[in-house]
């Protein structure tokens, strides 16, 4: 099979090392890979761990799982330091024919499990061969060429383990001695931008793989060319720029790909250079250390290659000559969406930063694309690229900054990223502005956990909610004259970053202003257990899925559609003079205060039947009541929300139902799966 244009998608597969005991790791992984759409694996069979007492079990039970579901390809390499010349795993053995023989002996025991086997890895890399104790590779050849000729004796194709970095007189040299006329592949390895550096190293995978070829068409005319490594460590949080790696890698003039690698290195296993010598390592996956999903690999499990092509396909097209955009950070989210939208239909130009990281906001950036064309600009950056940032917002008109890490839970789990995203990333965006050298006005997303849990408010218990015992705070809600009390990593996070955007109006006179928001509801939210509330109770509703509500379902919000704060965003843009430096609470005040329980009966009416309810805990943090006082923002900007709650439910209600939704998804899902289940039903009847 020869590689794939970039309309025709070819198979491609993971190489991806497993340690002894890894047993409950392994599965998962192979469970993901498969989901994924993986059809080969590649992994590491090696010689000294197989040497060690549990080694021979530990390889009688991974290489029969991983034949199972994918097509294998084993790596043999590592010398049993006894063995070894260097008393080393990367030195020659003493008995050359030893490594023969020890190949011999994995294709008796486990040979009817794969096809090909590959032969060492990265020979001119010290760590994997010494070479300073083979300077010709004459040991290496030999070694590898006794191996090659027995296994292609026995009936499997070979592989030449690829280069790192690549050498093509290396490759002539193989020749030259005869290794690479017993091959049937050579592998190759690339990692542009990681450890091939594309300003110098590197000039493509068509310049690396014609080299190859031309070496090839002189020693080993038939023999095929795989990419046994390719893959790009998302060390700097730039996950689309790894997405669009894979793309090129699997585009190369290869037959095939093995990507590396599926999960990232967990901090406490050292690698071969050591613990944490070079952080790159430690971020070569798909998904993270936990098993969370980046970019590529949510994609992937979602919908294949193709979904990854449609996506990165909306990578930004060029600024029009002297154009001033709007920038909105998170501008495939929920909020920053609607925000661009609103400018887009006046013919602005938008920049959209958006690591693309909150699972459905692809569809938001598509969706924004399909409306408006050109006029949208992805930029797939993180919050933590400051440079990326500088060089974003250059020229910018105004900055609406709503990119961050949302979810009190997830800041609970993760609080060096929480706060890494939501305080360092806000004064990277600040600092971005304020080196380009222009007075842009910065508008900020704040939340009202910056007030705390408001635990010291005396509460009334009603029937059916919690109101304030203080008769002004049930009139008008929580006034910005409530003391900060940052409460969870995530109000910590936040209530730092909205601190620094209103001191940097009065340390440089930057035109900034922050609003401070309730729960916002609307067209184009994925809501989640952990953030987007409302939405995520009508999803549920209408899947006919039960839901959970933490607490006893008595706690009030004040509830806003989008539609009104994104006028209430505009609102202070166009009055930037007069609320720069100054903080305002954004909500559906008095008028909007519903209970949890009084939105879930709506809610049942509108779906048409009752709710399956679980109760449990209250989750650290959370607010019995929240309510703002929005009075300011009135008198300042004449801005005062429009949609009553019950009308904004029914919006949101008739846009989760229709195709632009995500219920589309399901019906979707279900026309995909039907045919495999009439594929399993044949099955079984022909049994």
């Amino acid at each position: 099979m020869k590689a794939g244009s970039a309309g025709q998608d070819k198979p491609y597969g993971f190489a991806e090392w497993f340690r002894p005991g890894e047993h409950e790791r392994t599965l998962s992984a192979l469970d993901a890979m498969e989901r994924a759409g993986a059809r080969f694996l590649r992994t590491h069979l090696s010689w000294a761990e197989y040497h060690q007492p549990e080694g021979p079990a530990w390889y009688d039970w991974l290489i029969p799982k991983i034949a199972e579901r994918f097509e294998l390809l084993p790596c043999v390499h590592y010398t049993p330091p006894s063995l070894s010349r260097t008393g080393t795993s990367a030195g020659a053995p003493f008995r050359l024919l030893d490594y023969a023989d020890f190949i011999d002996h994995v294709l008796t025991r486990y040979g009817a499990h794969f096809t090909a086997v590959e032969l060492w890895n990265e020979p001119n890399n010290l760590l994997d061969w010494d070479w300073r104790e083979d300077t010709d590779w004459a040991l290496f050849c030999e070694m590898v060429g006794a191996a090659a000729h027995w296994a292609q004796e026995r009936g499997y194709k070979t592989v030449l383990g690829g280069l790192s970095p690549f050498d093509a007189n290396w490759l002539h040299l193989m020749g030259e001695r005869g290794l690479l006329a017993k091959m049937d592949v050579v592998g190759l390895h690339g990692f542009p931008g990681t450890w091939d550096s594309e300003n110098s190293t590197w000039n493509g995978w068509d310049d690396l793989i014609g080299q190859t070829r031309s070496v090839l068409d002189r020693y080993a005319p038939a023999a095929e060319i795989w990419i046994t490594e390719a893959g790009y460590a998302t060390w700097r949080h730039d996950g689309a720029t790894q997405a669009e790696s894979f793309l090129q890698a699997l585009g190369a003039p290869a037959e095939r790909l093995y990507w590396y690698g599926w999960q990232d290195i967990q901090r406490d296993v050292a690698v071969q250079e050591g613990l944490r010598f070079d952080d790159r390592h430690y971020h070569m996956g798909v998904v993270d250390a936990a098993g969370r999903p980046k970019l590529l690999g949510r994609l992937l499990s979602q919908g294949g290659v193709p979904a990854v092509r449609e996506t990165m396909a909306l990578a930004a097209p060029h600024l029009r000559q002297g154009a001033a955009p709007i920038v909105v950070t998170g501008g495939a989210g929920f909020i920053g969406c609607n925000i661009a939208e609103s400018f887009l239909a006046e013919g602005r130009d938008v920049v959209v930063i958006d690591n693309l990281s909150r699972p459905g906001v692809e569809r938001n950036l598509a969706w924004l694309r399909d409306r408006h064309g050109p006029l949208v600009h992805w930029q797939p950056h993180d919050m933590r690229d400051e440079q990326r940032l500088i060089d974003v917002v250059q020229d910018a008109a105004a900055v609406f900054h709503l990119a961050a890490q949302v979810a009190v839970t997830t800041s609970l789990e993760q609080p060096m990223a929480d706060f890494e995203v939501n305080a360092r990333g806000t004064l990277n965006v600040l600092e971005a502005v304020r080196r380009s050298g222009r007075k842009t006005p910065v508008i900020f997303a704040s939340t009202n956990k910056v007030y705390g849990n408001l635990a010291d408010l005396a509460m009334k218990e009603e029937a059916d909610r919690y109101a304030p015992a203080d008769n002004d705070i049930a009139a008008h809600g929580v006034s910005e004259a409530r003391r900060l009390d940052f409460c969870t990593p995530y109000g910590c996070s936040k209530g730092v970053a909205d601190q620094y955007v209103l001191d940097y109006a009065k340390s440089y006179g930057l035109p900034t202003a922050v609003l401070r928001m309730s729960c916002i509801y609307g067209p184009r939210q994925f809501g989640t257990e952990d953030q987007g509330w409302v939405a995520h109770f009508l999803i549920r509703a209408l899947r006919d899925e039960g839901l959970t509500i933490y607490g006893d379902g008595k706690q009030v919000r004040d509830i806003l559609h989008v539609a009104d704060a994104v006028a209430a965003y505009r609102a202070l843009l166009a009055n930037i003079d007069t609320v720069q430096g100054r903080a305002f609470n954004l909500g559906g005040g008095p008028d909007n205060a519903v209970s949890l329980r009084t939105v879930l009966a709506v809610i049942s009416d509108l779906v048409g039947g009752d709710l399956a309810i679980r109760y449990s805990d209250t989750r650290q943090g959370d607010q019995t009541y929240f309510v703002a006082d929005t009075r300011q923002l009135t008198e300042t900007v004449g801005w005062r929300a429009k949609i009553g709650w019950q009308e904004g439910l029914r919006d949101l209600h008739a846009w989760l139902s229709s195709p632009e939704g995500p219920l589309e998804d399901d019906r979707l899902a279900s026309l995909r799966a039907a045919p495999v289940l009439l594929a399993q039903d044949r099955r079984r009847l022909s049994a």
